[in-house]
């Protein structure tokens, strides 16, 4: 069973190709009789409006989904966000599109498996505004469990972007934990101080990467890296030879 499908891949169904149980090709007298049955199957799998809704929202997470390289747990608990708005009648008077996305990033926070509402908003069809303002709303009415995202929890994939070794990875998150310590990442937004630490462990391993090259993997400025890693450098000690 999967929450991804509407009908929870429970239903029947009847292949496109014109083949029996063992693989022997339909006779053309049965094939109009095949034809017929797969087309009221179709109907029947999807009854009424809310299930036809129901079945577009699940396919537009599972297209965004795929357009992230989301895994299968993140697309299976955004599933059921959804599920569950519907459930309370939070879907109206919001776009369909814009409450699929609000809980596709919920989802992604929930299995820490972070991605920004940039992200989000370039394989979607609605704005950043729309998907921050529809998640806020629905994580208050379902009353989701979600902590802050954590700097360390982008940095697998922005070195992953950056072709970077295990190394500069683990002295990346060496400096972020040193950093929560002393509170550094407070009120600071995570992908700027993990694209800082990063760029910080890069030159501290010798495999130096431009504040650009970081910037544009990590999807902020290069004056947001040049900030914090100027802070975390001095209030950490750390002496970089530029």
């Amino acid at each position: 069973m999967t929450y991804t499908i509407h009908d929870k891949g429970l239903s029947t169904m009847i292949d496109w190709r014109n083949r029996d149980s063992y693989g022997k090709s339909i006779s053309s007298k049965n094939r109009a009789q095949l034809y017929r049955l797969r087309k009221w199957q179709r109907r029947i799998r999807v009854s009424n409006a809310t299930e036809r809704n129901l079945a577009f929202a699940l396919s537009e997470l599972d297209r965004m989904a795929s357009a992230l390289g989301l895994p299968r747990t993140v697309r299976e608990t955004a599933a059921v966000v959804y599920r569950k708005a519907v459930d309370k009648n939070l879907i109206r008077g919001r776009s369909i599109e814009g409450v699929a996305a609000a809980a596709l990033y919920a989802a992604c926070r929930q299995c820490s498996v972070p991605r920004t509402l940039d992200e989000i908003e370039e394989v979607s069809r609605v704005s950043r505004k729309e998907i921050g303002r529809t998640y806020r709303f629905i994580s208050r009415e379902l009353a989701l469990k979600l902590m802050p995202t954590s700097p360390i929890d982008y940095v697998p994939r922005f070195c992953s972007g950056l072709n970077l070794k295990g190394e500069v990875q683990s002295k990346s998150v060496e400096i972020l934990r040193q950093a929560s310590e002393k509170e550094l990442t407070s009120g600071r937004g995570p992908t700027g101080v993990a694209a800082a630490a990063i760029y910080i462990a890069s030159i501290l391993c010798g495999e130096r990467r431009t504040q650009r090259e970081v910037a544009d993997v990590a999807g902020v400025t290069e004056v947001t890296i040049r900030n914090r890693y100027k802070e975390l450098a001095e209030e950490l000690d750390i002496e970089i030879i530029l």
